[in-house]
Formats: structure tokens, C-alpha cells, sequence
């Protein structure tokens, strides 16, 4: 009797696995590195019904190693995207993206008769060790229709369950047409895809895609605190996510605009103790630092959250003088002068 509800429960179980894996579709991304400045980044789009149960689709097809370079892993993926996981691990071991795609194809986390590497869609851009760009993608010939990869120099398109070519030419000319930023272009790219049906499932719901998202990562920047980072989980029937995705990344270039110094509060000031750090969310503190009026780091406090957008910092240890707080974040660097008494 045990046995045969154990036999049930394993069988039910690989039915579940063999549902979420055959779920694990998406549809059209472009992973790109900026030899200029050191940025990466990616984005893409789906139409996935319960996307949002999941987070959106950002975190099961898109890792990057700031610095170095990223992956983009889709159609028919592992969820967990196991696949994704080993393409960084052979990234961070120093292999190329074309070596990257062969170890991917001769060691896929999934292969079975029903999927196998044939399903799966890659694209791959990083640095070598001289700081040039590579790319490299993979498209198999199981994947649905339409479907193609395309690299340039910096960057990889791809796309699967497509309308047509259209939506990866659209963003690729999009992106190698636009100026500014890496973000810049990448968003520019989405856009390039921002039609009814693009990805064909969402052909009768007039959009592109139900989900969204946009990624950067500075050289420099904690893997936890990308520069930028905006997720699209999940639009209402009907509703256009690259729409929302460029309200959202309008509202970014906005808040940029703005000087650190106003989304910045150090109080009490003179401080006998401890000073409170009070900052406007997205700002993405980083570091801190404490330094003398000649600017020598005397100290480098941990990051206390006191609440959400609050911070405690101990000076107990320091003399009666003048100071300055060094608050490192994703948009940049800001001094705040401060008096210890």
C-alpha cells in the first residue's frame, strides 16, 4: 500500500515538473554588453498567462555577471532554469560565448526524448579578458515558429513563437540605431517589438506580450543592486507591457534627473551617537563611508535598515570634528557633511 502511494505521488510530481517545463516558453530578449562604459544588459518580452505568479519572466531567462557578461536562456526552458545556472557557472570559469552554447548543447539539464537541446533558444554577450565584446546565440530546430537568433558585435537578438521576422529586425535596427546608453538602446529595442502579436499567442489580445522587463548592470555593481531594474510581472488582458515598461523607464530618467543631494537626509546633525540616513527608495545605497575634512576613509559602517528608507549609523567611535559621509549608490556617489559633537 505504501508503495503504490508513493508510486502516485512520484508520478504526480513528474507530471507537475513535465507541466511547468513544457509552460516554460518565452518568446523575444536581447542580452547586450557597452564596451565604453562596462554595462550589460538584457531585456525582454512574453505572453505567459500567470506570469505574475512567478515574479515575471526576468529572473527565469535573463543572469548577468556585471563586469563580464550575461545569458539569456528561453523556449522550453527548466524552470528552475538549470540550463541558465550552468551557462553563468561556465561563464565565470573564463569560457567564450560559443563555448558557453557548445557546453550548454552536450550538457542540457533536461534532455529527454520530449526535450532535449533541439527545444532550447540561447543568446550570450560578455567581455573577454582585453575588455573586447563577444556574442554568440542558438536557436534549435525543435523551438516553435517563427523563430531566429541574430548577433552583432555587442549584442544577441532572439526570438521564438514570433509572428514573423519583423520583430527581431525591428530590434535589432532599433537598437543599433538609437543613441545613448546601453538602457537607452535597450529600450529602444522593445520597443522595435511593440505590436499586436509579436509574440503570436497575444495576436487576439492586440498586444505584444503580457510581460516585461529591462536590466543594466554597471561594471562595479553588486549582483544584488543592478543599476536598473524594471519588471513588467504581468498586464491586465488587453494592455500593452512595453507600454507600461516605458512609462516605468521614463519615470527612472526622472528621478535621475534629480540631484542625489535632494533624495538625501543625514539628521540629527551635530550627532552625539548615531545619525540616521534618510533616503527616497530607488536610490540603491551600496556602500557607506565616513571620511576626515582631507578626505581619509575613517570608517566603512555596516548598513543598518532601520525601515524601509532608514538607515543607522554608529559614530560613536569617532572624536569632536568635522566629517563628511560618503553614501555610495546605484545613480552615484554624494558627500553629506556632518558635525560630531
Amino acid at each position: 500500500m505504501k508503495n503504490t502511494i508513493m508510486k502516485k505521488y512520484y508520478l504526480l510530481l513528474i507530471a507537475a515538473l513535465f507541466s511547468i517545463t513544457t509552460q516554460g516558453q518565452d518568446t523575444f530578449s536581447i542580452i547586450a554588453v557597452d564596451p565604453a562604459t562596462g554595462d550589460i544588459g538584457s531585456a525582454g518580452a512574453s505572453c505567459v498567462d500567470g506570469a505574475a505568479n512567478f515574479g515575471g519572466i526576468i529572473d527565469i531567462i535573463t543572469k548577468i555577471i556585471p563586469g563580464r557578461g550575461g545569458v539569456n536562456s528561453q523556449a522550453y526552458v527548466c524552470i528552475p532554469n538549470s540550463n541558465l545556472n550552468n551557462a553563468i557557472t561556465q561563464m565565470e570559469n573564463g569560457a567564450s560565448p560559443d563555448e558557453i552554447v557548445t557546453y550548454l548543447l552536450n550538457n542540457d539539464s533536461c534532455n529527454s526524448q520530449n526535450f532535449n537541446p533541439a527545444f532550447r533558444q540561447y543568446g550570450i554577450a560578455d567581455f573577454n579578458s582585453d575588455g573586447e565584446p563577444r556574442s554568440a546565440g542558438f536557436t534549435g530546430a525543435s523551438t516553435d515558429d517563427y523563430k531566429e537568433d541574430i548577433q552583432g558585435p555587442t549584442y544577441s537578438v532572439q526570438g521564438n513563437i514570433l509572428l514573423n521576422e519583423t520583430v527581431l529586425n525591428n530590434m535589432q535596427d532599433n537598437f543599433n540605431s538609437a543613441t545613448g546608453t546601453l538602457a537607452d538602446k535597450l529600450m529602444a529595442a522593445m520597443q522595435g517589438a511593440n505590436f499586436a502579436g509579436a509574440d503570436s499567442r497575444c495576436l487576439a489580445r492586440g498586444t505584444s506580450s503580457t510581460s516585461a522587463y529591462l536590466l543594466v548592470y554597471k561594471a562595479d555593481d553588486d549582483i544584488d543592486t543592478p543599476f536598473l531594474r524594471l519588471n513588467i510581472e504581468e498586464m491586465p488582458f488587453g494592455e500593452e507591457p512595453i507600454d507600461s515598461l516605458q512609462i516605468l523607464y521614463n519615470q527612472f530618467l526622472g528621478a535621475n534627473d534629480i540631484g542625489l543631494k535632494d533624495k538625501l537626509k543625514l539628521y540629527p546633525n551635530p550627532v552625539s551617537s548615531e545619525l540616521i540616513l534618510e533616503y527616497e527608495l530607488g536610490v540603491g545605497i551600496k556602500k557607506l563611508s565616513i571620511c576626515d575634512v582631507q578626505g581619509k576613509i575613517l570608517l566603512q559602517p555596516e548598513i543598518q535598515a532601520l525601515d524601509q528608507g532608514n538607515l543607522k549609523i554608529n559614530t560613536s567611535s569617532l572624536t569632536k570634528g568635522v566629517y563628511f559621509l560618503d553614501v555610495a549608490t546605484i545613480r552615484g556617489n554624494q558627500k553629506i557633511k556632518f558635525i560630531k559633537k
